[in-house]
């Protein structure tokens, strides 16, 4: 008969389970962004899951059966927060029976908590003023120093969550803060020429990303958030585009570029698709490399144009 290890055997005999510390806390995120920075931060004790990928608009994201089961077994949800996914997370919480991660408990982290989050209304939102978020808006993982904040909320709340895991959670946070320092002087170094350029964005996705590189947006293609191109304001973008010159439109990957390219054909304009999200193209593996691609895109473009 074959023998039962002594270890098992004496866990049998006191009713004991195998160490919690074996399992790997389970982590979905909203966006592949704050999964690949709950990864830096967890390492090897953590094992993420992304809704919504880098490729999609993470206003509109699919509400799978699928995710119904992988927010019912997650020991941490984060999300985005400030409505960005209010037309379809709620639904999935709900469904997915996880007392743990509904809004308020510890498996629930808000990442946009204490980030710097800009162009808050001070007044009454309405829908004609198009997809207004009435709590600010939400891309501001788009600023590496929020990047930094979103990590040290995210190791504060796995060591809340697993106290055994917190030595590993506080090294790995200090390795990315650090990482992350070296980076951004490298990005910030590329971008210093630039200081002062002024872009048009095709979506409002973009004002923490100019803010911290000092571009200025000067409008946007889009005539409101949310609301297609009009014929009307199109043209009002090419007189904009011609008046002060501007060089660059930006263009996230997931919408139409028939209108930009109709743009930059009569401006000289160069349209450059910009990355949101890790996981936008293949090569953006993690949230360093999601600058690493916008900053050069940016920069080549520039470069450019004489």
């Amino acid at each position: 008969m074959k023998k039962t290890p002594v270890l098992l055997l004496l866990a049998s005999l006191l009713g004991f389970a195998a160490p919690a510390s074996a399992a790997k806390l389970k982590v979905v995120s909203t966006l592949q962004d704050f999964a690949s920075i709950a990864e830096a931060v967890g390492g090897d004790r953590v094992e993420t899951f992304a809704l919504a990928k880098g490729y999609q608009d993470p206003h509109f994201v699919d509400a799978k059966p699928s995710f119904i089961v992988r927010l019912s077994r997650a020991d941490l949800l984060i999300a985005a927060g400030l409505e960005l996914e209010i037309g379809y997370l709620p639904p999935l919480i709900d469904q997915s029976r996880n007392s743990k991660i509904h809004p308020g408990n510890p498996g629930y982290l808000d990442a946009s908590i204490g980030t710097d989050i800009l162009q808050r209304p001070t007044g009454q939102v309405t829908r004609a003023m198009g997809d207004v978020h009435p709590y600010g808006n939400p891309h501001y993982w788009t600023d590496p120093d929020n990047g930094r904040i979103i990590a040290r909320a995210i190791a504060a709340r796995l060591s809340e969550l697993d106290p055994a895991g917190k030595p590993t959670y506080d090294r790995n946070l200090a390795a990315f803060d650090a990482r992350l320092a070296g980076k951004t002087k490298e990005w910030d170094a590329k971008m210093a020429p630039y200081a002062g350029t002024k872009i048009v964005t095709f979506h409002d996705s973009w004002p923490n990303f100019a803010k911290h590189f000092r571009l200025t947006v000067a409008g946007h293609v889009e005539p409101k958030p949310g609301i297609p191109p009009s014929p009307s304001h199109t043209l009002e973008i090419i007189n904009l585009i011609q008046g002060e010159k501007i060089r660059i439109i930006l263009v996230e990957p997931y919408f139409d570029s028939k209108t930009p390219n109709a743009i930059a054909g009569k401006t000289g304009a160069t349209v450059v698709v910009f990355y949101p999200s890790v996981g936008g193209v293949p090569e953006i593996k993690d949230y360093f490399g999601l600058f690493d691609k916008d900053v050069d895109s940016f920069v080549s473009a520039m470069k450019s144009k004489p």
